[in-house]
């Protein structure tokens, strides 16, 4: 199954401009996640997909192909079938790793091609980490803030994503929290068949997709099932950058535990 790894990446954001060129720990944000999808051996090639030419020129400065995609895509998963339509060489599935999580451990985007591979059924699918102690605090905190953070994900026995949330899902009462803890920090990276992509474009933005602000909940408006893939960070904290809160979080942990 030939994999390609597209990395889209945008200036503009209304939490955080210009944030794929914000510095972490000496390099730029869009390095260390270009990085991480380089070491993906399943994956036969990785592209930076931007409509920046500030983004652009600092990819290709660290070695990264770019595909200039237009103003016009809304969110990543647009980008990525955007991206993925100008290229010659097409693939049986397409990566969009998102890059604002330079934690990301390589192991949760070869998880998902796996299953991926295994599970012939799922046109989509995405991982999602079980949330220790720290990162719930963390989740919660940034509630408590009015920061809209990290994204946690609900679902059914069978490993199919039932919601997506801005909120932390399911509701934890105060106090000590359960064991395990129910709450799956969802990770913001995505696997799709070339079929779902095109689908995807077609069907414009939902209205929950709207509200939360989430791409994935498009394809759940439509009742197309995504596959939850939950994958475990070995020990090591994981988080994404959302806000400028985030980033001395994750410098502290490449500090204490180096690249992923």
């Amino acid at each position: 199954m030939k994999t390609t790894i597209i990395i889209p990446a945008r200036y503009q954001s209304s939490r955080y401009p210009g944030k794929p060129l914000v510095f972490v720990n000496g390099k730029t944000m869009i390095e260390r996640v270009y990085a991480i999808a380089r070491k993906v051996k399943a994956a036969s090639s990785v592209y930076v997909a931007t409509d920046d030419e500030r983004i652009a020129q600092a990819a290709r400065g660290f070695g990264a192909p770019v595909l200039m995609t237009s103003e016009g895509c809304r969110n990543g998963t647009e980008r990525v079938a955007e991206a993925a339509g100008m290229l010659q060489d097409k693939a049986d599935l397409y990566i969009n790793l998102q890059g604002d999580a330079p934690l990301t451990p390589p192991h949760f985007l070869e998880a998902m091609i796996q299953v991926m591979a295994r599970e012939k059924t799922f046109a989509m699918a995405t991982p999602a980490v079980r949330c220790d102690e720290q990162t719930l605090r963390h989740f919660q905190e940034d509630r408590r803030n009015g920061r809209v953070g990290g994204t946690t994900v609900v679902t059914d026995s069978h490993g199919r994503a039932l919601y997506f949330s801005k909120e932390v899902v399911p509701y934890v009462p105060p106090g000590p929290p359960p064991s395990p803890i129910p709450v799956m920090h969802h990770v913001g990276l995505y696997a799709y068949r070339p079929e779902l992509l095109a689908r995807y474009v077609g069907w414009g933005p939902c209205p929950l997709e709207q509200l939360e602000g989430l791409e994935q909940l498009r394809v759940l408006e439509h009742g197309e099932p995504i596959r939850v893939v939950e994958v475990t960070a070995g020990g090591r904290p994981f988080w994404e950058i959302n806000n400028p809160e985030d980033v001395p979080r994750v410098e502290a942990v490449l500090t204490q535990y180096g690249d992923p």
